[in-house]
C-alpha cells in the first residue's frame, strides 16, 4: 500500500462551545475532507492533536517564548493528550471522526532545560511544545493510555477504525 502525505492547509480553529474532544475531531475531518477532494476515490485520514491542562486547551506554540511559557506550566503537574482523528473516502460515502485520550504526568523542568530544549526547535510544532519520543521524554514521570496518541496519532484506534470501515489498509503483522 503506497500512502501521500498530503498538509492540506487547514486552519486549527477552535468553537468555544465545544469540548476539546469534538473539535479536535471536527479539524481532523476539514484535513481529511481536504485531502479527499484532491484525492476522491481513496480514503484519506485527518488528525489533530491538543494537549489540555487543567481545561484550558494547549495547541503549537507561536514562537520560542510562547513553547518555554507552555512547558513551564506542564512541569510537575498531569495534563490530557487529546488526539481526534476522521477517515474519510468521498468515493465510497465512508465517514468517521473519533478521538483518543491520553494522561502525561511531568516531573519539574529546570528552566535552563527548557531554554535548550526550545532553542533545539524540537517543540515549536508540537501540541503542547514536547514530543514524548524526542528530548522531553527525559521529564516524563509517567504516562497513562496510548503512547503513539501522545506522539501525535493513535495507531491502534486508526488501525482499527479503517478496520470497521471495511478498509484494511494496513498489513497484518508476523
Amino acid at each position: 500500500m503506497e500512502f501521500i502525505v498530503s498538509a492540506p492547509g487547514v486552519a486549527e480553529d477552535f468553537a468555544a462551545a465545544l469540548s476539546p474532544e469534538l473539535n479536535a475531531e471536527n479539524v481532523a475531518m476539514d484535513k481529511a475532507m481536504a485531502v479527499c477532494r484532491l484525492y476522491p476515490d481513496d480514503p484519506a485520514l485527518g488528525a489533530d492533536t491538543v494537549v489540555v491542562l487543567g481545561g484550558r486547551v494547549i495547541g503549537k506554540p507561536a514562537d520560542a517564548a510562547d513553547a518555554e511559557r507552555m512547558l513551564l506550566s506542564l512541569s510537575g503537574r498531569e495534563h490530557r493528550v487529546v488526539t481526534g482523528f476522521a477517515i474519510a473516502h468521498i468515493g465510497l460515502g465512508l465517514y468517521l471522526k473519533s478521538n483518543v485520550i491520553s494522561r502525561v504526568r511531568f516531573g519539574k523542568i529546570p528552566m535552563a532545560e527548557i531554554k535548550e530544549y526550545v532553542a533545539g526547535g524540537e517543540p515549536l510544532d508540537k501540541a503542547g511544545a514536547y514530543a514524548i519520543q524526542g528530548g522531553a521524554a527525559k521529564w516524563i514521570e509517567g504516562y497513562s493510555g496510548s503512547y503513539t496518541n501522545i506522539m501525535g496519532l493513535p495507531m491502534e484506534a486508526v488501525r482499527e477504525a479503517f478496520s470497521r470501515l471495511g478498509l484494511d489498509i494496513f498489513p497484518e503483522r508476523d
